[in-house]
Parts: structure tokens; sequence; C-alpha cells
């Protein structure tokens, strides 16, 4: 059974509490500074509040920490990310979000540390958590959004699928919506995740605990 850790902190002052190369992976999606900080009432359906994490990228320190504690990094957003740039990739993920109708972004690309080839993964971003292929979610009606950048739980498989071994020890600095965690617990493997506010690691919490009690189709 997998050790899924949930700490609501500050990620970097909780990576600092951790020797070098702690972890095996890192996978994160930090904020890409592009105003997406409304948030979803987790109580309606239709309500947002207003939040401001994603007015501004990462420091530096955060990457540099985030490289310190964790041998290899899957990193979204990393288009926008000037840190990054500076040790270049080989490995870029590209996520077609089967969106084209509406007014995101047709893709999102993730920075790799990985020296491999290029990798190209399709599925349907919608609002909601079904996605255009078989999932690692379970079945059941439309739930409500709890973060406006959650990623499905599919995409999240993928990538431990694609880039994690068996026995690693996975990091995710801001939790969000917890996607990751349920990917995590289906595929056995052990997570330390880190979520600041509140309101996003209780609503993800409780949508952990609700997917462990659904029998996996992935």
């Amino acid at each position: 059974m997998a050790a899924i850790s949930f700490f609501n902190n500050d990620c970097i002052e909780f990576m600092k509490s951790k020797p070098e190369n702690y972890y095996d992976l890192a996978i994160a999606d930090p904020p890409y500074g592009i105003g997406m900080g409304a948030s979803l009432n987790v109580n309606s359906k239709t309500n947002f509040i207003d939040k401001d994490w994603d007015n501004a990228i990462p420091t530096d320190e955060y990457f540099e920490q985030l490289f310190r504690v964790s041998k290899n990094q899957i990193i979204w957003g990393g288009n926008y990310f000037p840190y990054l740039w500076k040790n270049g990739c080989k490995g870029f993920i590209c996520w077609n979000k089967l969106n084209h109708h509406d007014n995101r972004s047709d893709v999102e690309l993730a920075w790799t540390s990985f020296n491999k080839l290029a990798k190209y993964v399709e599925y349907m971003w919608d609002g909601n958590r079904y996605g255009k292929k078989g999932n690692i979610q379970g079945v059941g009606k439309p739930t409500i959004r709890i973060h406006p950048t959650e990623k499905p739980v599919y995409l999240y498989g993928w990538l431990l699928q694609e880039y994690a071994e068996q026995g690693n020890l996975i990091l995710d600095t801001h939790g969000g919506s917890m996607s990751i965690a349920i990917a995590c617990e289906k595929l056995g493997f052990d997570l330390d995740v880190c979520e600041i506010d509140k309101d996003y690691i209780d609503a993800g919490k409780k949508r952990f605990e609700e997917s462990k009690a659904q029998t996996s189709l992935f």
C-alpha cells in the first residue's frame, strides 16, 4: 500500500528540511504567473472566490531547493520559467488537452530532467474529471472541480508509468486538487505532497479519500 503524506505548509521551507536527493522524482505544477487565481468555491458548482496564488512565478530559491532534494524533475509550465532555460531540456513533454474549442491553451509543456526523447500525450481536459481515454479515476457523474488548473489523474498516472520506477519516492510541491495523490495511491507510489492553501488541501484530501473507495479502471 502506498504511503501518501499531505503537508499544509510552505514547500520551500519543507524542502529545506530534507537532505540532498531525498526524493527520486519531483513532479510539480507550480504557478505560471498568468493570473489563474480565481478558485472554484468548494461548496458551490458555480461560484468562484479570488486567490492570488498565480500572480508570480516561483523564485530561484524554489527551483534551487527542488533540484537539491530530488534526483529527477518533471515541471509543468517549464516554458514560463527562465530558471529552467539555462539548464536546457531534451525530454520535454507535450500534453494535448483536446480542447480546441475553448479559450485555454491547446497544449501544456512540461520541462524534464530526463535525457530522453520528447514525449506527447493526449487526454481531454473538459473542466471536470473525465477524458477521451480510459482513466484511473473510477466512474460516475462529473464532480465539482476544486482548482482552476486541475490536471487529470490519468495524466499523472501516465507520467508515473513513463518516468518513475517502482519503489521511487515522489514529491509534489503544489498539490492543488491532489490528482497526483490519487494516481500515486492507485499505482503504488509513496508520495509527499505540499499545499500551502488550506481550502485546497482540505478539499483535495477529501477527494483523495473518496477516490480510495472507487475501483480502478486504469
